[in-house]
């Protein structure tokens, strides 16, 4: 592989006057505009543990060293990385070296080679890192690189990457077919990693367990970036049964969870202990009330929910047994209710979202205001749907249908009728129950035209790695249902 030498002038990759010049560089330009503080603060304890057992910050610095070289290597002058990998090390180190003026990084939805390709067609990466050769399969263009082909002992250089130009690209919408590219800068990242790790008290004590990837936001920002920003330890894993989570749990006595709804659910079990746990944290989607008290009467914690997205960042937290149905805003948001909807202004939004001539950009969310600075969720204005001239909240629907006893999941969607513009509703539900006992319970509570013509069981509804509904796959399992029961008829 080509590297350049370029080792002449650069310090030692843990040297003291490295961390200054990141520190008080970042530290002088947030200060002067947002007073967040030090965007980057390299560890003084290069043989602590960041990944227990795994990797220590100054193994994390080497490997941030060679992930810069990877800069000279490409025609172009700040190539793309596209991070092909769960490895959280590699993620972390790749994120130092890009803040050092090292690649500008892609973290993609998914490994599978449709989802590179989407990648490639988008930004046209120089190079894609993986954890070895092994079993991807990827579009052929980008240079495949393994940890192994960086030169040992290369140090990270002085340069400091402008805060507020894109370092990062993440994806989302995946799993409704029709990918969405938002950009990052660091201040974004960092203001936004190092405000949670504050507000929720996270310290070097603290250990992480995380049942998410960190290529999607909420992982890259709970499993990774907060734990670096406070010099916590974090595990390797990505855990997602009942069995290894608690495993985990218990022998490396973790103290922070990041998990999912769908997680939460599969751990409403007698098994569930406290173990040294002290918080534990939801997001990717509203925890299920039953889950969330199961969960409190085994371990006594409230689950920390934390609603935001991709483009937006955090935005608000709860916590369900404290603050019911209220959600409170993170403090550097500054939010609005315009036309039913949420607007939303802070540091943590992406560059590339529309905003109004006021600096908000409006959600899509439908809240309540709830008094003392806090709001209530609505749903979506999206989830409203005509159905025979009717308006049809879906995520009301979909509420009723997880009330039916013997329920344990259910989704909702809208399916257009031929070739016109007529909707119906369909739904998706993981219960033992058959379709028309389903249809028959929520018709109990529901007016006939907001009871789904069609309802499609299962056993369980598909879920994306990041613990959120995979809609391609959903619609794509209605339609082949509704088809079925068309020739049955």
């Amino acid at each position: 592989m080509p590297f350049p030498d370029r080792r002449r002038g650069l310090v030692p990759a843990f040297s003291t006057s490295y961390g200054f010049v990141m520190a008080t560089a970042w530290k002088s330009d947030m200060a002067a505009r947002d007073g967040h503080g030090t965007l980057l603060s390299p560890s003084a304890e290069p043989a602590r543990d960041f990944i227990i057992g795994c990797c220590t910050h100054e193994e994390l610095y080497r490997l941030a060293g060679g992930i810069c070289l990877l800069a000279g290597a490409a025609k172009a002058e700040r190539p793309w990385l596209c991070l092909c990998t769960h490895d959280k090390a590699l993620i972390m180190a790749a994120i130092i070296a890009s803040l050092a003026g090292g690649p500008r990084l892609i973290l993609p939805y998914a490994f599978s080679r449709q989802a590179l390709a989407e990648v490639c067609e988008a930004l046209s990466p120089a190079f894609f890192l993986a954890d070895s050769f092994a079993g991807l399969d990827y579009p052929a263009g980008p240079q495949m690189i393994v940890p192994g082909m960086f030169p040992a002992d290369i140090a990270v250089p002085h340069t400091v990457f402008d805060p507020d130009e894109t370092f990062l690209i993440l994806f989302t919408g995946g799993s409704t077919g029709t990918p969405k590219v938002w950009a990052k800068t660091p201040r974004n990242m960092f203001a936004e990693a190092r405000y949670q790790a504050a507000a929720l008290g996270i310290s070097r004590d603290d250990v992480f367990l995380s049942t998410v990837p960190p290529n999607h936001i909420y992982g890259l920002l709970f499993s990774v970036l907060v734990p670096f920003v406070s010099s916590a330890r974090i595990l390797k894993g990505i855990y997602a049964f009942p069995r290894e989570i608690l495993k985990a749990a218990q022998d490396y006595r973790a103290t922070i969870l990041v998990s999912v709804p769908v997680h939460y659910r599969v751990l409403n079990t007698d098994a569930l202990k406290r173990y040294e746990l002290r918080m534990a944290l939801s997001s990717a989607g509203m925890l299920a009330q039953e889950d969330a008290l199961s969960f409190r009467e085994r371990t006594g914690l409230d689950v920390v929910e934390v609603y935001g997205s991709t483009e937006t960042g955090g935005i608000a937290t709860r916590r369900r047994f404290t603050d019911g149905e209220s959600w409170h805003p993170m403090d550097p948001v500054a939010w609005k209710i315009r036309e039913g909807k949420l607007c939303v202004s802070s540091i943590f939004l992406s560059p590339t979202l529309p905003r109004g001539d006021d600096g908000f950009f409006m959600t899509a969310d439908c809240v309540d205001p709830d008094g003392d600075h806090r709001f209530i969720l609505r749903g979506r204005a999206d989830d409203i749907v005509k159905i025979g001239g009717k308006r049809v909240d879906m995520s009301a629907v979909q509420a009723k249908l997880k009330q039916i006893p013997g329920v344990r999941d259910a989704v909702v969607v809208s399916i257009p009728v031929g070739r016109g513009r007529q909707n119906e509703l369909a739904a998706l539900v993981a219960t033992d129950l058959d379709a028309p006992q389903v249809k028959r319970h929520l018709a109990k509570v529901s007016e006939a035209y907001a009871v789904p013509r069609h309802v499609v069981v299962v056993n369980d509804i598909p879920m994306t790695p990041a613990g959120k509904y995979e809609r391609a796959e959903i619609e794509g399992m209605l339609r082949t249902g509704k088809q079925q029961k068309a020739r049955k008829a």
